[in-house]
């Protein structure tokens, strides 16, 4: 009887092994206690039936399990990030080459494919800082790892404020 009870818990509670990819959390430390950052996601539904979706990221207290750093939804995450983006200079970003390089990517095509006419387009530090907000908010998980990997800094993450470390 024993046996045919464990079963059955056995059978209802499947442990899940593969985990979710978030896109901010190899990149980050906590400035409390050095730990790593790590993301929990939570789905709350409404009144209308609809769902909502939050990602909440947190200290992994790895080194100080009473560390005191608290949360951060990603929204005001990604705008920590667009205000570091901001001031930071962008040299020390490292995208100017990949633009470009997407810049004469987007050229061949046109005039290869489309047969438009060549034109010379070149991109400002402000088109940069836009399009790596942009990426920040609306790209792939990979696109912003790639932006935030291309700092030559640690991103610090530390009572809800993101610094460079």
């Amino acid at each position: 009887m024993f046996d045919a009870v464990q079963n059955n818990l056995k059978e209802r509670y499947v442990t899940r092994t593969e985990g979710k990819e978030f896109a901010f959390t190899q990149i980050m430390r906590c400035g409390l206690c050095g730990s790593g950052v790590t993301a929990d996601e939570k789905f709350k539904k409404l009144k209308d039936g609809s769902v909502n979706r939050h990602v909440y990221y947190m200290c992994t207290k790895s080194r100080d399990i009473n560390c005191k750093n608290r949360y951060i939804n990603e929204s005001d995450l990604i705008k920590e990030m667009s205000r570091i983006l901001d001031v930071i200079h962008l040299d020390e970003l490292g995208l100017r080459d990949r633009i470009d390089a997407e810049l004469k990517r987007y050229n061949r095509f046109r005039t290869g494919v489309l047969g438009a006419k060549k034109k010379k387009e070149s991109v400002s530090e402000l088109d940069i800082r836009n399009y790596a907000k942009y990426l920040l908010q609306e790209g792939t998980i990979m696109e912003k790892r790639e932006i935030l990997m291309h700092l030559r800094s640690r991103l610090v993450l530390e009572n809800k404020k993101l610094s460079l470390g």
